[in-house]
């Protein structure tokens, strides 16, 4: 038999008295038997502490934990969840010294622990049983509102008033838990999410958090995630450790449960120090902006220099977590934010990680001397090149579609395309070009990411014209025009000459397109309707006149 918790400085007398509580045993019918009861308030009485036991629903004490006088911590009892719908089989009785009722620790692991019960025995000045309080997991409800908390709370009541039957009870939660994850249509392969928003108070944050927060829901939703809630919360300034601060994520990590998420993904990428604290108080899997964003490229990189520049962006962000002792590590191995290139494990030492990383370096380095050869190869052949440049979800692959049958996965959805694909596209003059369909951009591009990628866009220097394409139709398009300015600017491209082509003319007013018509070196067209884009083969036409013959 085994003590758990603070063992330290425990007498003699203390020690016998809570081992003996380990031959106590309670019948299904009972949260705790007078026998019980009695056993804990005397062993808190010789230590001074609480004490608590975890009861198997069979009746057993599985172990005996020793507390302060004011907390109790848990040894690790396992994983978040037993199963869906299911509880921990276990419930936890302890005492109370100063009469205090339930605590927000008490009910944090209740429902993070999944447990059947969490019962506090309220002692007298004197240490002897008082006053009596349990709570229980209960199912979300419309009637309950989506405010209230998963759980429910009894009394304190006095000592020795008749308890509910406990095996009925839990009986009758698990099968209403049950009855609701069976309702529960879960569409997405990667399970279910909470999203989070954190900025700082100041002019227009709310209607800031507002568009990022649909941003990321896109990205979530890309990446194959169920998006279960969205939490905006603005701060004076963000929590140095936990980004929300404590008392904000015990909240969320309690609503997870009570929506059965899988996932915290949080609108911001994390440090270090942020991810261990936050790993180390949930057993949730923690996502930041940046693994997200390295998780959809990973899922849709095809071919190998693809592939091989979402290695090297993962490993390079994985660098900086190995050297810090957390677990948050762990949870990514498998699922979003975990995936990769050859399913490549993160969980790796720093000497193999670096070691990996100058490979990759050596081998991207070999395909960008293949890409330039092929390029100088397209170039003798004296073939103009429109880069097509943009947004992510712009509709550049459905532009390249429609204009060449190109046959190019074109979805609605972020990052769609991430190899760089060139079609010809043969003009009525006679002549031809050629179009090169590009990674698309976003706002806090991963730096890592971007450096990896920066090789993709060596078609785009080479062009002859960038072809800008903007999603028309987004209320964000403004913002959209900016991002790509900036990174038109990082990647060296702002000398070459530039279309901007405004998209998906269908689904804004004919007011609205004229006035985007009128902007200089602009058309407006919908990719889906090649009707729409005769102008823009005109225009093609217009500056890539063949060469008179003699």
């Amino acid at each position: 038999m085994e003590l758990y918790g603070d063992t330290s400085g425990l007498s003699p007398s203390a020690h016998q008295a809570l081992l003996r509580i380990y031959r106590r045993r309670v019948p299904p019918d009972s949260i705790a038997t007078p026998e019980l009861v009695k056993n804990l308030a005397e062993a808190s009485r010789e230590s001074g502490r609480q004490v608590g036991v975890l009861l198997h629903r069979g009746g057993d004490v599985d172990r005996v934990i020793v507390g302060t006088p004011t907390g109790l911590m848990l040894p690790d009892i396992g994983r978040l969840r037993a199963a869906k719908g299911r509880f921990r089989a276990l419930r936890l009785v302890h005492t109370h010294l100063f009469n205090e009722p339930l605590t927000r620790d008490d009910l944090t692991d209740l429902t993070r622990l999944r447990l059947d019960l969490v019962c506090a025995i309220l002692l007298s000045p004197q240490k002897e049983p008082q006053r009596i309080s349990w709570a229980y997991n209960v199912p979300q409800s419309p009637e309950r509102g989506d405010g209230a908390p998963g759980y429910e709370v009894v009394g304190p009541l006095p000592w020795g008033r008749p308890q509910p039957h406990f095996g009925e009870l839990i009986a009758a939660l698990e099968a209403e838990f049950s009855r609701l994850e069976k309702s529960r249509t879960i569409a997405a392969k990667d399970g279910r999410a909470i999203l989070i928003h954190v900025g700082e108070k100041r002019p227009g944050a709310m209607r800031m958090a507002q568009v990022r927060m649909a941003e990321l829901r896109a990205l979530a939703e890309t990446a194959g995630v169920e998006v279960a809630e969205e939490i905006v919360q603005l701060r004076d300034r963000v929590d140095p450790k936990f980004v929300v601060g404590p008392g904000k994520l015990e909240q969320i990590v309690i609503q997870a449960i009570e929506l059965d998420c899988e996932t915290l993904i949080f609108d911001r990428n994390l440090t270090p120090t942020q991810n261990g604290s936050i790993a180390a108080s949930t057993d949730l899997k923690i996502i930041d902006r940046t693994q997200l964003i390295l998780d959809i490229f990973a899922q849709r990189a095809e071919s190998r220099d693809g592939k091989l520049q979402v290695e090297l962006a993962q490993l390079k962000y994985t660098l900086p977590l190995l050297g810090h002792k957390d677990d948050s590590l762990s949870r990514l191995t498998g699922g979003i934010g975990g995936r990769g290139p050859g399913e490549t494990k993160l969980e790796i030492g720093r000497r193999r990680a670096r070691e990996r990383v100058t490979r990759l370096e050596r081998e991207l380095k070999e395909l960008a001397k293949q890409r330039a050869e092929r390029r100088r190869r397209r170039n003798s052949e004296d073939v103009p090149v429109v880069a097509i440049i943009g947004y992510t979800n712009a509709g550049k692959s459905t532009l390249l579609n429609t204009l060449t049958d190109a046959g190019v996965l074109a979805e609605n959805k972020l990052f769609a395309t991430l190899d760089t694909r060139s079609r010809r596209l043969s003009l009525p003059q006679g002549n031809a070009i050629v179009l090169s369909d590009t990674v698309g951009f976003i706002r806090d591009m991963p730096k890592d990411l971007f450096a990896a990628f920066r090789a993709t866009f060596e078609e785009a220097q080479d062009a002859n014209l960038l072809l800008e394409l903007v999603d028309a139709a987004d209320e964000e398009e403004e913002t959209h025009r900016r991002e790509t300015e900036k990174l038109i600017e990082e990647l060296g491209l702002s000398l070459v000459p530039r279309l901007r082509v405004y998209n998906k003319a269908d689904r804004i007013t004919p007011e609205r397109a004229e006035e985007l018509g009128h902007e200089p070196d602009t058309l407006v067209v919908s990719a889906l309707d090649y009707e729409s884009l005769r102008p823009l083969v005109a225009e093609f036409e217009r500056r890539f006149r063949p060469p008179k013959s003699a």
